[in-house]
């Protein structure tokens, strides 16, 4: 028998800051950049009852840990089920289990804010969101750690939602939070574009992108759905998380591509060669770039990890056993 530490929604809620949730996805990249193992996600549906199986996952050997996530969605429940399991890189043994629902827009959101601190400009101060969900507070969140923004414009779709939204940020950070009534509002003269939503279709114009712009895109990750339009793909320097992923399920990259404005080789290059060092980021200070993130187990792993030795520390999580297999396979 080997001991796992398993880590409910409660234990993970609230013990990283969002500082070290950045942190510990940044390293992640960077071993991807050096040539740790992830692959995209893969997605099975089902349509009576409706729903949808997801699971991907990366090994990070300077870490020490591998695993990743595998989450339900829909189906009888109606709701969504978020389970990490992480091992242990060399052994293989199970290091914990975690309820990964807590995580989420932290761990998205560190790999969202990676990309803001390697791509947008240094004297980068404005922001817009677009959405108002936990993803877009996720991004904020993280993302306020590696630029001081002055100011942050947000646009739902829904004006209770923005607002509240505003109001909330307006006493957690230092700068000025405006909800305003259309993505192009938000958009224009932004220094950093952040899109977290459910939509089908691009949310804003791309032509409205002042020189210069950061955009990363975290809502969307399917063949047949984009937040992006393609003169944003067009104008922009691309960088997703995972090269593979670009014409996998990146919608909006696959759009552009169908559209005939950019070819395959438009990827610039993988978030994880630029925290390597291993490719460029930006290069001057009227590019255009775009982070396409789509989720890995990257970050997933990553934090995890962090989490996992975090409630070390604090004595957090409940003991469970697991079986190695040559004992349950022979009965001993």
């Amino acid at each position: 028998m080997t001991e796992t530490l398993f880590l409910t929604s409660a234990d993970v809620s609230g013990l990283l800051m969002p500082a070290e949730y950045v942190d510990a996805v940044r390293d992640g990249y960077r071993q991807r950049g050096d040539g740790a193992p992830a692959q995209p996600r893969s997605t099975f549906f089902r349509s009576d009852p409706g729903g949808m199986l997801t699971s991907y996952a990366a090994i990070l050997p300077e870490t020490g840990a591998m695993g990743g996530y595998m989450y339900s969605a829909g189906f009888g429940a109606e709701d969504a089920w978020f389970v990490t399991p992480l091992f242990d890189a060399d052994s293989g043994e199970p290091l914990a289990l975690l309820d990964g629902a807590s995580m989420n827009p932290f761990k998205t959101g560190a790999a969202g804010a990676v990309a803001v601190d390697e791509l947008a400009r240094e004297d980068a101060e404005t922001v817009a969101i677009i959405g108002s969900g936990p993803q877009a507070r996720g991004q904020l969140r993280t993302t306020a750690t590696v630029r001081d923004f002055a100011t942050v414009r947000v646009y739902s779709p829904t004006p209770e939602n923005r607002r509240s939204f505003a109001a909330e940020f307006e006493s957690e950070l230092e700068a000025d939070v405006e909800a305003v009534d259309s993505s192009a509002e938000a958009v224009a003269g932004a220094d950093v574009v952040i899109t977290a939503t459910t939509a089908s279709d691009p949310v804003f114009d791309g032509a409205d992108l002042e020189p210069g712009t950061h955009v990363t895109a975290m809502g969307q990750y399917s063949v047949d759905r984009r937040e992006l339009d393609t003169t944003t793909i067009e104008r922009a320097t691309y960088v997703p998380d995972l090269r593979e992923r670009a014409t996998f399920d990146a919608g909006s990259f696959l759009a552009a591509i169908e559209a005939g404005v950019v070819t395959e080789d438009h990827v610039h290059a993988e978030l994880g060669e630029i925290v390597a060092g291993t490719a460029e980021g930006r290069t001057s200070d009227d590019e255009i770039t775009v982070f396409d993130s789509g989720g890995t187990g990257i970050e997933t792993v990553a934090a995890a990890y962090a989490l996992y030795e975090a409630a070390l520390e604090e004595g957090l999580g409940t003991e469970i056993e697991f079986e190695p297999a040559s004992d349950a396979l022979t009965g001993k």
